[in-house]
């Protein structure tokens, strides 16, 4: 980074509202972050414990669990602080770096992760006599290990492109969190090629990997056309159908902020809010409610039934 830097902290000046909406704000904030944790914990606990569900789709549903538990930690909490008091609008330097870092980190990482299992989906229902060979314990574990390392890289070139520029005048951010479009506006140079780096780098990569899911479920909706009985398209549909659901919800609100055409405040912060707070509760609400095989397992562990087992 760059020695030019001056600003030693920002100011964020979180989500647009009227001040008296701060409690309730704080309150309902607060109440989704932790059904949140303890909804994507629960699921973790459960493919754990539960035998079953040892298998690949539900590996990268534990993968995009933990995801999805620390994405929302890295953004809600310090939200949270806004709407508390003014001090809390302050983020040093480095921990606003280190926050871009990890929301990009994490976030990058989960796009990758969408990509991968609309392929595993496309596979196991396309190819359901040949899945279990082509998606081996070893095949899932390089899958799962390349979407952490690429959205590492991801995150460190977007990280390194948006604070090596000089920042030494302006340092309210408008936004609730450090991410790089409202960071830009307040260097100290000129960040055109920056921002073609974020369209390109953010955006391409985001839409790339939205329309490989698109394909895959263009290819799977022509593989369950083909299945003979009403009861096996009835079971592809419904284990396709909650996985379609988050993937709209996380891939439409960033797509639409980091695609479009200059950029607008307070539209993007209320934005914002459904991929970083509400898609991460989605993940544990639809993976639980629209599946047979969680619920049971969730019985299981009710009943105790499920460490019986593992013993």
């Amino acid at each position: 980074m760059s020695n030019d830097s001056f600003v030693t902290a920002f100011i964020l000046r979180g989500l647009p509202h009227a001040p008296a909406l701060d409690a309730p704000l704080f309150g309902a904030f607060l109440v989704i972050y932790v059904f949140t944790v303890l909804g994507n914990l629960l699921i973790l606990l459960v493919i754990r414990v539960d035998s079953h569900l040892h298998t690949p789709m539900y590996s990268f549903l534990s993968n995009l669990s933990f995801i999805d538990m620390w994405l929302s930690t890295v953004t809600v909490p310090k939200m949270l602080m806004t709407l508390v008091s003014p001090s809390g609008r302050t983020i040093s330097f480095h921990s606003c770096v280190a926050q871009l870092y990890f929301f990009h980190f994490l976030g990058s990482t989960e796009c990758f992760l969408y990509t991968v299992m609309s392929c595993d989906r496309y596979l196991a229902i396309s190819y359901p006599l040949r899945y279990n060979r082509m998606m081996s314990g070893r095949a899932c574990a390089l899958l799962a290990i390349g979407t952490w390392l690429s959205g590492s890289l991801h995150s460190a070139v977007q990280t390194i492109l948006t604070f090596h520029l000089p920042y030494c005048g302006p340092n309210r951010i408008q936004h609730y969190f450090c991410d790089a479009p409202p960071i830009l506006k307040l260097a100290c140079a000129d960040t055109s090629a920056n921002e073609m780096v974020i369209f390109v780098n953010i955006g391409v990569v985001a839409l790339g990997c939205f329309l490989l899911i698109v394909l895959s479920y263009v290819s799977i909706v022509c593989s369950i056309l083909r299945i003979r009985t009403s009861e096996g398209r009835r079971r592809a549909f419904q284990t396709c159908a909650s996985h379609c659901i988050v993937v709209l919800c996380f891939f439409g609100p960033g797509l639409f902020i980091y695609l479009r055409p200059g950029s607008r405040d307070a539209v993007d912060g209320v934005v914002a809010v459904f991929y970083t707070v509400l898609t991460p509760l989605f993940n544990p609400v639809v993976y639980t409610l629209r599946n047979k095989e969680v619920k049971k397992a969730l019985l299981k562990l009710k009943n105790g039934s499920v460490f019986s087992q593992g013993k």
